[in-house]
C-alpha cells in the first residue's frame, strides 16, 4: 500500500448530498432532524483548541465551519451557517456563506446563523417528532425543549410542534457500514500510522522519554498530511503499560522494559487505531516473550473469527476463554476454566473488551446489540481486534519476572465475507520482525 497523495481533495458535494438524501428517505411526514456542528472549545482563557468538526455533521455535509445547523425533513433540507463578515474573516479565515453552501449541497434553503432565533419556530411547527442527539449540549437541549413547549401552547391556533424527541440512530446505522470511499480513507490512515510506528520502533532507546516517541509519531503523521492522531497517543514504558489509558507520556525509557504504543493517524476525518509493543533495548526477555506470544496467538485467532455472521461479542468470549486458560496453565488463576469465567477472576489480568467499531471516531458509532443479542458482523464493517494481558507491578502474588508487563496488540480489520482483511498487517508485530528492526 502506498502513502496517500498529500494534495487537498476537491469537495465532493454530490457525495454529501446523496447522504442527506438517504436520511430524508428514512424520515416520514411530520418528522424533522436537526444536526448541530461542533463549536470551538476553550483550552485556557481566550485560547481555543484546534477545531475538529463533529463527525456526524462532517459525514453528512463535508462542512468544517463551526456552529452550523443542518435541517432535514422528508421533503426539504437546509442549513443555517456563519454569515459573511469581512472584519471577522480577516482574523479567522474566509467563511463559506449561505449562498455558496446552498449551491454546494443543492439545498432547498439556507440562512445566516443570526436568523436561527427568529426562524426556529417556523422550522419546527407542524412536526410531531424531533430527531436530535439529546444530551450532548445541555444549553441546546434546554433551548429546544423550551421551544417545543412554547409551540405546544399554540394548539388553539391550530399549530403544534414536536411532542417527542428521538435519538437519530438511523444516521449511525448509515455510518456503520463503510463505503469504498471510506475504506480507502481508512487505508490511507493505516499507511500513515505504519510510518509512525516503524519509526519509533527503530529509534527508541534507553534514556529517551516517552514524549520523544510521541513527538516522532506526530512528526510522521503530520508529514504525510494527517492532522495528527485520531485520539491521544498512549506511549507507556515499563509498568505504565498496565494503565490502560495512560496519557502522561513523561517517563524515561529503561533498558529491559517494554514500550506499549497505542496510536493511530487521522486522515480526512477517518482514524486508524493500532497498538504495538516492543523492547526499549534490542531484545524481549523470556518472560516478556511468553506473555507476548500468548497475546499474539489470541489476536490472530480473534482476527480469523472476524467474519460475516459471527456475533461480535462471540469474538471477545472466545478470546477470554483462551487467555484465561493460558493464565490457568501458568498457575496465575485457580479453579476450573468455567469457574474462572463465571467469577470473572481473569479480569485481574484482562479487563477490557477485545475490540470495537472503527471509522470517523476511534470508538465508532453503531449499536453492538440488537434486541438483546450481540450483533452479527456484516460486510463493510471495520473493527479493532486488541486482546491484552496486564500484570500489576505491585502485586506480590504474581511471579516477579512478570510484574509490570503490559501487552496489547491491536489491528484494524475490515469484515469481508469469510476472509477478514487486516488494514494494518504491514506494521510489524512478530517478535522476530520487531527485534530485527531494533537491531
Amino acid at each position: 500500500m502506498k502513502l496517500p497523495d498529500k494534495k487537498t481533495k476537491d469537495y465532493n458535494g454530490k457525495l454529501y448530498r446523496s447522504r442527506i438524501t438517504n436520511i430524508q428517505k428514512k424520515l416520514k411526514k411530520g418528522e424533522i432532524f436537526l444536526l448541530f456542528a461542533a463549536s470551538h472549545k476553550i483550552r485556557n482563557r481566550d485560547v481555543e483548541y484546534k477545531f475538529r468538526q463533529n463527525s456526524d455533521f462532517y459525514y453528512l455535509t463535508g462542512i468544517t465551519e463551526e456552529d452550523t445547523i443542518l435541517v432535514i425533513t422528508s421533503e426539504v433540507a437546509g442549513m443555517f451557517c456563519l454569515p459573511k463578515d469581512k472584519e471577522k474573516e480577516i482574523w479567522t479565515g474566509i467563511r463559506i456563506g449561505k449562498e455558496k453552501i446552498k449551491s454546494m449541497l443543492d439545498l432547498n434553503f439556507s440562512y445566516d446563523l443570526t436568523d436561527w432565533e427568529k426562524e426556529k419556530s417556523a422550522i419546527l411547527i407542524g412536526n410531531h417528532t424531533l430527531y436530535y442527539f439529546f444530551g450532548e449540549n445541555p444549553d441546546r437541549d434546554r433551548e429546544l425543549i423550551t421551544e417545543c413547549r412554547n409551540l405546544s401552547e399554540r394548539a388553539r391556533e391550530g399549530k403544534f410542534g414536536p411532542h417527542r424527541i428521538e435519538h437519530p440512530n438511523f444516521l449511525h446505522e448509515e455510518r456503520l457500514i463503510k463505503s469504498k470511499e471510506e475504506i480507502s480513507l481508512l487505508k490511507n490512515a493505516s499507511e500513515i500510522t505504519k510510518q509512525g510506528h516503524i519509526r519509533i520502533m527503530r529509534e527508541s532507546k534507553p534514556g529517551m522519554y516517552e514524549y520523544e516517541l510521541e513527538a516522532l509519531l506526530d512528526l510522521e503523521y503530520l508529514k504525510y498530511g494527517s492532522i495528527g492522531g485520531g485520539y491521544g497517543h498512549i506511549v507507556a514504558a515499563g509498568k505504565n503499560a498496565c494503565i490502560l489509558h495512560y496519557v502522561n507520556n513523561d517517563d524515561i525509557l529503561k533498558d529491559g522494559d517494554l514500550v506499549l504504543v497505542d496510536s493511530g493517524a487521522e486522515w480526512n476525518y477517518y482514524t486508524a487505531d493500532v497498538t504495538r509493543v516492543f523492547p526499549v533495548g534490542k531484545k524481549f526477555t523470556e518472560a516478556q516473550k511468553t506473555v507476548y506470544e500468548i497475546v499474539l496467538y489470541a489476536q490472530k485467532n480473534a482476527i480469523r473469527n472476524s467474519v460475516v455472521g459471527t456475533p461480535f461479542n462471540e469474538i471477545h468470549e472466545k478470546t477470554v476463554r483462551f487467555l484465561a486458560d493460558c493464565l490457568r496453565d501458568m498457575g496465575l488463576l485457580k479453579g476450573s476454566l468455567e469457574e474462572i469465567i463465571e467469577k470473572g477472576t481473569y479480569r485481574k489480568f484482562y479487563m477490557h473488551r477485545t475490540g470495537h467499531y472503527l471509522g470517523m471516531d476511534v470508538h465508532d458509532v453503531g449499536r453492538y446489540f440488537l434486541e438483546g443479542k450481540s450483533r452479527p458482523l456484516k460486510n463493510g464493517q471495520v473493527v479493532t481486534v486488541e486482546p491484552g494481558l496486564y500484570f500489576d507491578p505491585t502485586d506480590d502474588t504474581i511471579p516477579k519476572e512478570f510484574r509490570g508487563i503490559g501487552i496489547r496488540i491491536e489491528d484494524d480489520i475490515l469484515i469481508h465475507g469469510k476472509t477478514p482483511i487486516n488494514l494494518t498487517e504491514s506494521i510489524p508485530k512478530e517478535i522476530s520482525d520487531i527485534e530485527a528492526l531494533k537491531a
